[in-house]
């Protein structure tokens, strides 16, 4: 676990272990990062991860997955972000940026665009009025993104970040275009998988042009949707491959949508995963395959756990929840102890609400930290949920007044 790790730029990550991207929805006014974010990035940069990845950083500001999110656009002001690469990188880790555009996954009160390869709403049951309906995309809105991607990941490095991390996984924008169950076009961009995994090789080749050499380009994909007819783990091999003709420096591998959260351990083809390391076998099969290291996250929180992983060939273990919870976890690790670091399990009748609960417990122990509260607090589902529900709406009116002002 604590052996380096060269990456195919010749850049390099101090261990193999990494603090995982979460979303924190800790944005300051303006979408920008704050002393919020600046605090609880100090405490992972302490934490003795080799690398660390952001949560979700929008690169339009109109799509977003949620009022608290950090946006970052070509004409963004950098200093925010600079401030925030210095907290992340004092302690020695690579610190990568994960770059998003949620495409249909938008809350309907969000306002904005929900653009999607096609207009194939969420299938959420009784939830599914909550989500936006989608706009099919045009070939200019398509460029547009494309572009964004690349305008972003050039920002980035300008304020001193050491990579990016297109996000290609869970159900967002380049993840839809990859399913079949979502793209259902019939031009260049839908149909045989050659053409539903363009648009995400053409946001990679975008990105290397406009980022230089040393500065590292990774890729979040999912091994699976873990939904029936969709994007499939024989799908994710032939990405692999596509993959290795680019310059691509390492592959996160995780799994699911909104509508099929397999990133939580739960899945919507009756699939069932693995207690811990949901995702290992698949990555174990995609490293194999695949020319730059794999990285796999999702269910990571002991060290026997981690330790499993690398020995399976796969090259860095992503650690998330259990970071939110023990922020120092891989140092401690490294000491030999090794603390419980999971929250209590929500096990609601209600799938959807205990998914809603579960990541309002994670963002109420970022919040804790950002607030410079480390000692570490069981919180109630519930209470969690309703406090999380009644934040969100308040920061929401601050993001509609912002996104008028655009």
């Amino acid at each position: 676990m604590f052996t380096p790790l060269t990456l195919p730029n010749g850049s390099r990550l101090t261990n193999r272990l990494a603090k995982a991207a979460m979303e924190e929805n800790l944005a300051a006014p303006g979408q920008l990062p704050g002393p919020a974010l600046w605090r609880l990035y100090r405490y992972w940069a302490e934490g003795g991860a080799g690398l660390i990845i952001t949560g979700n950083v929008m690169i339009d500001g109109r799509a977003m997955t949620g009022p608290g999110g950090v946006v970052l656009e070509q004409d963004t002001p950098l200093a925010p972000f600079e401030t925030w690469a210095k907290a992340a990188r004092q302690g020695g880790a690579q610190v990568w940026m994960q770059l998003n555009h949620p495409g249909r996954q938008v809350m309907a009160n969000m306002g904005g665009n929900a653009w999607a390869p096609s207009a194939i709403p969420l299938a959420m049951g009784k939830h599914s009025k909550l989500f936006a309906q989608p706009q099919a995309m045009d070939k200019t809105q398509i460029a547009e993104v494309i572009a964004r991607f690349a305008a972003s990941a050039h920002a980035a490095e300008r304020a001193g970040f050491t990579g990016v991390e297109i996000h290609a996984a869970h159900g967002y924008l380049i993840s839809q275009f990859l399913s079949p169950l979502t793209n259902q076009r019939n031009d260049r961009w839908g149909g045989e998988l050659a053409n539903r995994a363009r648009l995400l090789l053409e946001v990679v080749r975008a990105v290397r042009e406009r980022v230089s050499p040393g500065f590292c380009v990774a890729v979040k994909l999912n091994s699976a949707d873990f939904q029936r007819g969709g994007f499939s783990s024989d799908d994710a091999r032939q990405v692999v491959l596509m993959l290795n003709d680019l310059p691509v420096d390492l592959i996160e591998l995780s799994g699911g949508s909104y509508e099929s959260p397999a990133m939580q351990g739960e899945t919507a083809d009756g699939r069932t995963l693995a207690r811990e390391a949901y995702f290992l076998s698949f990555a174990r099969d995609l490293a194999a395959v695949a020319r730059m290291p794999v990285m796999t996250t999702g269910g990571i929180a002991r060290p026997s756990v981690a330790q499993r992983v690398l020995d399976s060939g796969v090259a860095v273990a992503g650690i998330a929840t259990a970071m939110a919870e023990v922020p120092d976890l891989p140092r401690r690790w490294q000491t030999g102890a090794a603390p419980h670091a999971l929250p209590a399990p929500v096990t609601w009748r209600s799938k959807a609400m205990a998914s809603l609960a579960r990541m309002a417990l994670v963002k109420r122990r970022m919040r804790a930290l950002s607030d410079n509260r480390p000692r570490n607090v069981r919180y109630s589902p519930l209470f969690t949920l309703i406090v999380d529900q009644w934040r969100t709406r308040r920061i929401l009116q601050r993001y509609h007044a912002w996104l008028r002002q655009r």
